[in-house]
């Protein structure tokens, strides 16, 4: 059974593209309303910078066998029951049949602020993937085989993202991966575990400079954690739901 990846490379960016261009004219509506957040803040709270990658999972459901399939993109039906807590609200949810098919998160972040907000994204992504897991052990999505579970960051592309990270943490040492490791090492690292520990059955760091918004440049760091990986991992599950009809 093979899987379908329709072009692929143009595609991803053609969401590159999309990703900066929406941020950009998030930030001027801000301006001109004249309620425009600080910094970087008013180029995200539109909500709509991920769309494209949005469109790529449309496409793959289809061409993979599930045209039927419901991929749910509105908040009012993206919310899945959890076990720690009530809810949670994704960023993309397919459902077949009623099964649940993939959940999805798609996350972004760009400079000038690369410290706090890293460790805020590694711990939503663990604990929103641990919560998940639970809830299926606990039969919150009835008798559906295990979903796919993917978590992607697009990471700006800069000197900053790439530069070496000084850390202190005076009563124990580090793991030895993180001493010096830039943002992008660092999240590559955590797309790493996340499927290692099984939190995941897919996590993928896409780079790209400000510049993508014009050439939709984009790069990886590892075949593990690679966007091609992430997809490819997806459409396989949608194929093995399309086998079951």
């Amino acid at each position: 059974m093979s899987i379908e990846l329709p072009d692929f490379d143009a595609n991803i960016r053609e969401a590159v593209r999309a990703f900066w261009g929406n941020r950009g004219a998030a930030r001027r509506k801000q301006v001109e309303s004249g309620k425009a957040d600080q910094g970087e803040r008013s180029s995200v709270t539109a909500g709509k910078n991920m769309d494209g990658f949005l469109s790529i999972v449309r496409q793959l459901v289809a061409a993979n066998g599930l045209p039927e399939a419901q991929v749910r993109v509105s908040r009012k039906l993206l919310t899945l029951p959890g076990y720690f807590r009530p809810t949670k609200v994704w960023d993309v949810v397919v459902i077949h049949e009623k099964r649940l098919v993939a959940a999805l998160e798609f996350k972004s972040q760009v400079g000038p602020s690369f410290g706090n907000n890293f460790n805020n994204r590694a711990e939503e992504a663990i604990g929103t993937a641990h919560d998940l897991w639970v809830a299926f052990r606990e039969g919150a999505f009835g008798e559906s085989p295990s979903p796919f579970v993917g978590w992607m960051i697009m990471l700006e592309d800069c000197a900053k993202s790439r530069s070496p990270v000084k850390d202190s943490c005076p009563n124990f040492p580090l793991f030895h991966e993180f001493q010096g490791a830039s943002y992008s090492e660092r999240y590559n690292l955590l797309c790493k575990r996340l499927v290692k520990e099984q939190l995941y059955t897919a996590a993928a760091l896409l780079l790209s400079p400000r510049s993508g918004i014009e050439t939709g440049e984009y790069s990886d760091l590892s075949e593990m954690t690679s966007v091609r990986t992430f997809f490819a991992g997806f459409a396989a599950r949608v194929t093995v739901e399309a086998a079951r009809r």
